[in-house]
């Protein structure tokens, strides 16, 4: 394997940096978009319930905000909920787009390496087949077979430059995928809350009371 390492030339260690930036960032991604972390199972119909029962006050809030990026989005339509409903709306609007900020994080990174690898990879392989040619002006083409091995090793940088991009480039997807998905998900709830914040001043039908007797009527009876 180091002999791969040193046979790619100088750059295999811009490539080998770059694979370990890849690594973090995937492990560190699956960590932080877990479905349990983004949005908790139960909490949108748990603040449904707060707001119809009218349970809400600031540590409840408070501590709202602090569980997850749902519950931070819910907590931004609670602090106004008073405000008109386009009002309310505005808020989980510009709320929502520092979430899912903050759920792209490091993606932009993830594709850039997917993107720099292979070129990188191309790179060490030009470099390399001028090197080789120069070496055949300088000493004639030699044995083929050694000529042969030096072509073999311009092209280990692309291969490495492949291996690293190939995998990064899937995960860039299935990570853009997954907070889409989110983010359809918690624009469902906050609708929800939405519709619960100002759906409660609706009036209940008053039943019909009952017919009283007129006077004749006792008369009579």
């Amino acid at each position: 394997m180091l002999e791969l390492l040193f046979a790619g030339g100088w750059v295999m260690w811009p490539i080998l940096a770059l694979s370990a930036i890849a690594m973090a960032i995937i492990v560190e991604r699956f960590w932080t978009l877990r479905r349990r972390a983004v949005i908790p199972a139960g909490l949108g119909d748990e603040v449904r319930a707060w707001a119809a029962r009218r349970q809400l006050d600031p540590v409840h809030i408070e501590a709202l905000r602090r569980n997850s990026p749902l519950g931070e989005l819910l907590a931004a339509a609670l602090d106004v909920r008073q405000r008109p409903r386009e009002q309310v709306k505005e808020r989980i609007e510009d709320v929502g787009r520092h979430v899912v900020h903050s759920l792209e994080r490091f993606l932009n990174t993830l594709g850039t390496i997917a993107g720099v690898a292979p070129l990188l990879g191309l790179l060490g392989t030009v470099v390399g087949m001028i090197r080789m040619f120069l070496n055949i002006l300088d000493h004639g083409v030699g044995d083929a077979s050694r000529l042969a091995g030096g072509i073999g090793e311009a092209l280990i940088s692309t291969a490495a430059g492949l291996l690293v991009a190939i995998p990064a480039l899937m995960f860039y997807r299935y990570f853009r995928g997954r907070v889409q998905e989110y983010v359809v998900e918690m624009e469902k709830q906050a609708i929800a809350l939405l519709d619960t914040l100002h759906g409660e001043t609706r009036v209940a039908p008053v039943p019909p009371k009952p017919a009283t007797p007129s006077r004749a009527q006792r008369g009579t009876a």
